[in-house]
């Protein structure tokens, strides 16, 4: 990993520093102050990210994300309910997109799917079983009805469109699709699959996590540690 690489070479420079002081005809002291400074700074943090991971014996406090995994899958779960799937921005989403669907609602699904012949063939039935019936009867009975199929369901067709695109229809569409329900139904899914989630996870798993996210920029610690200790190291032998 990039952080090793870091490391391995910060730690390989104040290595070879300090051999350098041995062999350094001018200010020894100086270059193994640096060395020994540069060394103990890059290792340190060094071993102090490797804490973080991993858990070192009869180091107290040494693992703590795999030992704290409980807190850290509180802290996600937190972090996605109460900044991003709030019951204010679930609902603020449901409302945008209702207003947003009563310009792109296309009910021409909707319409083609009715059954219009069902219908007719319902209309008929009522007439024919009504007193006009008997009347209709001596004038051909449903044959005489025919026609009038086409017709019917064109007008129909019309009808039903002026009313679904009607105010009167989406205000009571609206008021049907209660966003506060909507959204409380909608956050509580999220957070049941939130929790189911999180309860799948393990404190090597939780660790793996962290690691991908941080521990690539992780190294530079350790490249910063060997810089400020030589620095130190050279203004205390100085001193």
């Amino acid at each position: 990993m990039d952080i090793f690489n870091k490391s391995f070479v910060t730690n390989l420079i104040a290595v070879l520093i300090i051999v350098a002081s041995y062999l350094s005809p001018v200010e020894p002291d100086l270059v193994k102050s640096i060395g020994f400074f540069a060394l103990s700074g890059a290792f340190t943090n060094w071993v102090a990210i490797h804490m973080l991971f991993e858990k070192v014996p009869f180091l107290y406090g040494s693992g703590v994300i795999p030992n704290r995994f409980d807190e850290f899958k509180s802290a996600i779960k937190d972090l996605m309910m109460n900044q991003f799937f709030t019951q204010e921005n679930v609902e603020q989403f449901i409302e945008a997109e209702e207003q947003q669907g009563s310009h792109i609602l296309n009910i021409d699904p909707l319409l083609n799917a009715i059954d219009y012949d069902k219908i007719y063939t319902g209309l008929v039935t009522s007439i024919m079983e009504s007193p006009f019936g008997a009347t209709l009867q001596m004038m051909g009975g449903e044959q005489a009805l025919i026609p009038l199929r086409e017709p019917f369901t064109k007008k129909m067709q019309t009808t039903l469109r002026e009313m679904v695109e009607s105010d009167r229809f989406k205000n009571v569409l609206k008021q049907g699709l209660d966003s506060h329900k909507v959204g409380q139904d909608i956050v509580s899914k999220i957070e049941t699959i939130i929790d189911k989630r999180l309860n799948e996870l393990t404190p090597q798993l939780v660790k793996e996590i962290v690691q991908k996210i941080i521990k690539v920029h992780l190294g530079w610690l350790v490249v910063w540690g060997g810089i400020f200790g030589g620095v130190l190291g050279a203004v205390f032998s100085f001193a």
